[in-house]
């Protein structure tokens, strides 16, 4: 175990954080940032102007800076004053928006020689160019990926084995051999993965990731052992760097930011719902996924039919049908259009369901909140995170689309049969019980003595003694 140092040493190490300019990228980090102060470490944190509010908000006091770095001007598409990938008006300006962080390397490099001796950068794996900046300083730098190690062993093999350039339809199962209980199909991927050859600027975009992640001191993993110790320990004799798994992040203690005195009117209809003993089914689908008016509909329709109480997040610009909805269930459901706490909503007593796109982060804050998942992906790793969720470790459902396929249209009447079978059914009640032996797991993973916690010590032990860095008194 690592010896933590004293509060008053001159000697702290110093992480310096790098978040990728998303919530969803960026809350994560600001939880390790948290573990990190716990330990007497001090942090900086670099993002943009806009993005500092958000982040001011949730950093620990004390041992944690915020740096903002000039975030470029005239993107070609991007409007101005957009800093974040949740406001992006579509998720098609990703490629020009995640560019134009290139043109920060120069401010982020001034900064960094301006700051006290830095232990170690870790940077969003989508800030590659971060690499040459820490190897510059000679600063060793992790990379973080919101990913699991499933998602990262089961890929690696459908590419060296290039398991989608055979089938001809895109909804036949392949099995993959290394892992052959899983089976997965072209439309488990989005493009360009999913082509025969993949190429193309997207596809440069990935390889420049995957390359200056291979060629940092490690990784980061959001995750804990024990949720995935086969498909870790592949990884880590297999490929490089380590993978460092040290989360659960989200179970990381962080004080919620000062709030007015009257709760969100989300949590307080959640408080009424649990004082009239009814369980509330969660809905959300993250904030970049883009849903059809069509698809709206039918999960609008869906909801209503399942006569479940429900809270819907939606984005602000999904309006009329879902403003239709919410005078036609009344106080059934509330339909929410502002940014929430998911973790607190969760958390709630009365939440006993999650209908979720998968993304990484909301699955382990079901985890950790011991809510059974029903897995509707949309985009990314998604597909892979809701195969891991309903097949690997059980712990949720699968929404049924219209034909069977991954990406398949989900219809009113196939959404009210699973969220009933979620909620009451006799499936409901199995992934129920597995999701709170996992949620006890992961605690434990995060707890004093568990093995995320350790990890993390044993993380910074190595870097504070690195050959890279001047020797650090450590006691």
């Amino acid at each position: 175990m690592a010896s933590l140092l004293p509060v008053n040493s001159t000697n702290r190490p110093h992480f310096v954080l790098f978040p990728f300019m998303s919530k969803g990228h960026t809350i994560p980090l600001l939880h390790l940032a948290q573990l990190l102060a716990n330990r007497n470490i001090s942090v900086t944190i670099f993002t943009t102007k806009a993005n500092r509010p958000f982040i001011a908000d949730r950093c620990p006091d004390g041992s944690t800076s915020i740096i903002d770095l000039p975030f470029p001007n005239d993107v070609e598409g991007i409007p101005q004053g957009i800093e974040s990938t949740d406001k992006l008006p579509s998720m098609s300006l990703f490629r020009p928006f995640v560019t134009a962080t290139k043109l920060m390397q120069p401010h982020f490099e001034q900064a960094l020689e301006n700051l006290p001796h830095v232990t170690c950068i870790v940077s969003d794996g989508f800030l590659s160019w971060t690499l040459a900046s820490a190897n510059k300083f000679g600063i060793p730098r992790l990379s973080f990926y919101g990913m699991n190690s499933y998602v990262g062993a089961v890929t690696r093999e459908v590419a060296l084995h290039r398991l989608l350039s055979g089938p001809e339809s895109d909804d036949e199962l392949i099995t993959v051999p290394r892992f052959p209980w899983i089976k997965l199909t072209r439309n488990d991927f989005d493009e360009p993965f999913n082509q025969r050859d993949p190429s193309g600027p997207y596809m440069d975009f990935i390889t420049e990731t995957v390359v200056a992640s291979a060629n940092s001191y490690g990784l980061i993993t959001n995750s804990f052992y024990e949720l995935e110790p086969l498909f870790l320990d592949i990884l880590n004799r297999e490929s490089k760097p380590k993978a460092w798994c040290v989360g659960p992040l989200c179970l990381a203690e962080i004080e919620s930011p000062p709030t007015v005195d009257r709760k969100p009117k989300w949590m307080e209809w959640l408080d009424q719902k649990l004082g009239q003993g009814r369980s509330v089914l969660y809905v959300a689908f993250g904030s970049q996924a883009e849903i059809s008016s069509k698809q709206l509909e039918a999960i609008s329709k869906g909801l209503e039919e399942s006569l479940v109480s429900f809270l819907w997040v939606v984005r602000k610009y999904e309006g009329t049908v879902v403003d239709e909805l919410q005078e036609r269930v009344g106080e059934r459901g509330m339909i929410v259009k502002e940014w929430v706490d998911q973790l607190e909503i969760l958390k709630h007593e009365s939440v006993t369901g999650f209908v979720s796109h998968c993304g990484w982060n909301s699955v382990l804050e079901s985890i950790c909140s011991e809510v059974p998942i029903l897995a509707w992906p949309m985009m990314a790793e998604q597909p892979l995170n809701a195969r891991m969720v309903a097949e690997e470790i059980k712990i949720g459902l699968r929404v049924e689309t219209f034909d069977g396929s991954v990406k398949g249209f989900v219809t009113s009447e196939g959404l009210k049969k699973t969220v009933k079978e979620l909620m009451e059914g006799e499936k409901g009640k199995e992934v129920r019980k597995k999701v709170k032996e996992v949620g006890g797991a992961a605690k434990k993973a995060m707890a004093e003595g568990g093995s995320s916690w350790r990890t993390l010590n044993e993380l910074i032990d190595e870097l504070v003694r690195s050959p890279l860095m001047p020797a650090i008194p450590y006691e």
